[in-house]
């Protein structure tokens, strides 16, 4: 019969198509993983992967196995973490994914309260676009994730967690912060700066810039928040922040000036994720709490 660890490669060489990206990925040698693959395909009867000079690409039921196997793997990681549940509800390490345009700004106190209350519990914390993590979660290569709405995926349990407002800023000197009211025609026109076009926050710059007749930039995309409210601080253009980012000690809102534009109704949904009937649903479910309470902490401080 198949091992675990023999999936574990399969599957690997799926998510990778190429041999030595698998065998680092499952923190192996290359030929422990080729070998370990002829023998899987010796005992199955089947040619799993199509070997090629450059990749390797799985045969049609090379996928089949590879998807069932993916299944396996994360059903006994599940069955891992209900035993650990059975000694200690927050103990082990929780792979946690979130978007970077919030963990910085706001996981640093979350973790804290969580090493004070709960020492034996670990986060690991990966930053991404939350559409790959949420792919990641689905495959048990996460655990959990943090972001913006919508998160897509198969067999996932979603839970809103907060609204965050998303505020425009502007450089002191631009011509606008110095009124006194701005209105949306005074926005019409203006260049708004942006991240990624693979973030949400870049989704929702242009759902605003259509909604007020600005313009988003497309030569001048940030690749952090930081780097938006620095270009914006030179003049460069407008930039649209979360406000947990603005009131943060990390990030801040020095060198720009929020604007209040008459009826802006910029925000965001931010939510926790794991996959429905995970072992350790009850554990991520206290994770989330804190992580709202924090939230709406930060935010009523700062109002």
């Amino acid at each position: 019969m198949p091992t675990f660890r023999q999936l574990e490669y399969l599957v690997a060489i799926a998510d990778a198509r190429n041999f030595r990206r698998a065998a680092a990925a499952a923190h192996v040698s290359q030929p422990t993983l080729s070998q370990q693959l002829r023998v899987l395909e010796a005992e199955l009867g089947v040619t799993l992967v199509e070997r090629q000079l450059v990749g390797a690409h799985l045969t049609p039921v090379g996928r089949d196995i590879a998807d069932r196997a993916r299944k396996l793997l994360v059903e006994r990681q599940d069955l891992c973490d209900l035993a650990s549940t059975a000694r200690d509800r927050a103990v082990g390490t929780i792979r946690f994914g979130v978007t970077p345009t919030l963990g910085p700004y706001l996981l640093p106190g979350v973790i804290a309260e969580l090493a004070r209350d709960h020492p034996g519990l670990r986060l690991y914390i990966r930053e991404g676009i939350p559409d790959e993590q949420a792919l990641e979660l689905a495959r048990g290569q996460l655990d959990m994730i943090l972001g913006p709405l919508p998160i897509h995926g198969d067999a996932l349990s979603i839970e809103p967690l907060f609204r965050e407002d998303l505020v425009l800023v502007a450089s002191p000197l631009h011509p606008l912060a110095d009124r006194a009211s701005v209105t949306a025609e005074d926005l019409r026109g203006a260049e708004v700066l942006s991240l990624d076009p693979r973030h949400h926050l870049h989704r929702q710059g242009m759902i605003l810039c259509e909604r007020y007749g600005m313009v988003l930039l497309r030569d001048y995309e940030g690749t952090s928040l930081d780097s938006l409210r620095q270009m914006a601080a030179t003049g460069l253009g407008l930039a649209i922040l979360p406000r947990l980012y603005l009131c943060s000690e990390v990030g801040g809102d020095a060198g720009v000036k929020v604007l209040r534009p008459d009826g802006w109704n910029g925000h965001r949904m931010i939510a926790a994720c794991w996959r429905e009937n995970a072992a350790n649903s009850a554990l991520y479910g206290m994770i989330a709490n804190r992580v709202s309470e924090s939230a709406t902490r930060i935010m009523n401080e700062f109002r």
